[in-house]
């Protein structure tokens, strides 16, 4: 790990979760686990969850008052990239996506009601939940721009509207909703986000959908959900009306520091398994692949771009635990298309190197091809992104935009 990022905590926590995945984790990985229904897994991996209390490893992500290391951002993104080179690690380790999410936003931002309910469940790990938020009518990259709707009726919400791509939302306890409470307000004040529970009337699942010919279920699902006069109490808002874009933006600050994290930890797994390939494999005439210029090549690449995002992301990290996450929104833009796109260059270079063996499902990579080419447009698309960063840029240079001079 990089010592200019280390401390006291990730110099004692590292090593042992690294021993725990190599000795608990690891070993499951195999066809069965990673293309069948996450839910035959998920039975082991809550007893490895069982484990990972006893080893005073739980939470690693909250507060002390919350039981957790107190860890801040940029240690948690260093705990983060070491739990990401399993599939397995983050949720056994209760700290995967959109858990997370919502676990730091609900204890930021609602009701201590809303706590007791449902937080606290959460971080004990006794349910899951959701977080609701694209559209398949609306471009997701514009995250003003939706159709489900809110309207107050005496004490209660009554939602109406269809979700995709609302992650993990199969077996979870409750979602957390962006609709649209202000039709007639800014567009960035008209959406609010409220808390659902899924076994009320009206929330349904229409399909978990298929992801390059995976569909699974359980935290690893991706349903399609229709909210049909779905009605809660006001009291399940979050914060206040209209507060729904800054919320989504607080959540994916850290957020996208957890993602990016993630992709340099499976980036970081996919190479070394590279150089094994590369080290090992004979060509038949005494020749090792690794022996061949291209392969050399691809292998210094490799980590020589995951060093670099590596560093990028921990900085940008230190930077949001010193001044915020909106201080820093061109690192945050920068680090999201850098390390997405490097994760998936390793990948694919880690395939190649393997030849057929790559992509059969005997190996890891497979599965990495298939769910993390969403890295690229999931969290804004690469493009907006890429796009967002110009524009900050080059108004630095006095340039503006064509919508600000309008």
């Amino acid at each position: 790990m990089e010592e200019l990022f280390a401390t006291d905590k990730t110099r004692d926590l590292l090593p042992r979760i690294t021993s725990f995945l190599v000795k608990e984790i690891y070993p499951l990985e195999n066809a069965d686990s990673l293309t069948g229904k996450f839910s035959k897994v998920a039975e082991i991996l809550d007893q490895k969850r069982g484990l990972v209390k006893k080893l005073g490893l739980w939470g690693l992500q909250h507060t002390k008052e919350e039981g957790g290391h107190g860890l801040t951002l940029c240690e948690f993104g260093q705990v983060s990239e070491v739990l990401a080179t399993t599939p397995f690690g983050h949720y056994t380790f209760n700290c995967q996506a959109p858990d997370i999410g919502n676990m730091e936003l609900i204890g930021k931002y609602a009701s201590q009601a809303i706590k007791d309910e449902y937080l606290h469940p959460l971080i004990e790990g006794k349910i899951r939940s959701c977080f609701s938020m694209t559209e398949p009518d609306y471009a997701g990259s514009n995250p003003v721009n939706m159709g489900t709707t809110a309207v107050r009726e005496g004490d209660e919400y009554v939602i109406n509207g269809r979700k995709w791509f609302t992650s993990s939302a199969d077996g979870a306890a409750f979602a957390v909703v962006m609709a649209v409470t202000n039709p007639g307000a800014a567009p960035h004040k008209r959406a609010s986000q409220i808390i659902v529970p899924t076994n009320t009337k009206g929330f349904k699942i229409e399909r978990n959908i298929s992801i390059m010919g995976d569909s699974s279920d359980h935290w690893a699902s991706h349903a399609e959900v229709t909210y049909t006069d779905v009605r809660v109490p006001l009291s399940n808002l979050i914060a206040a009306e209209g507060m729904g874009f800054i919320l989504a933006q607080e959540r994916l600050g850290p957020g996208r520091i957890h993602h990016c994290m993630r992709w340099i930890g499976i980036a970081e797994r996919c190479f070394d398994l590279m150089c094994k390939r590369a080290a090992t494999r004979d060509m038949g005439d005494g020749t090792m692949l690794g022996e061949k210029q291209i392969v050399q090549f691809w292998i210094a690449e490799s980590r020589a771009e995951i060093d670099a995002a590596r560093l990028m992301v921990l900085r940008t990290a230190d930077n949001i635990d010193k001044f915020g996450a909106s201080a820093v929104r061109n690192q945050i833009s920068e680090i999201k298309f850098f390390s997405a796109k490097i994760m998936l260059d390793v990948i694919d270079r880690a395939i190649q190197v393997h030849g057929a063996y790559g992509i059969t499902d005997d190996l890891l990579l497979s599965f990495w091809y298939r769910h993390e080419r969403g890295a690229r447009i999931y969290d804004g698309a690469d493009e907006v992104h890429k796009s967002a960063l110009a524009r900050s840029i080059l108004a630095g240079y006095g340039l503006e935009t064509k919508k600000k001079r309008g």
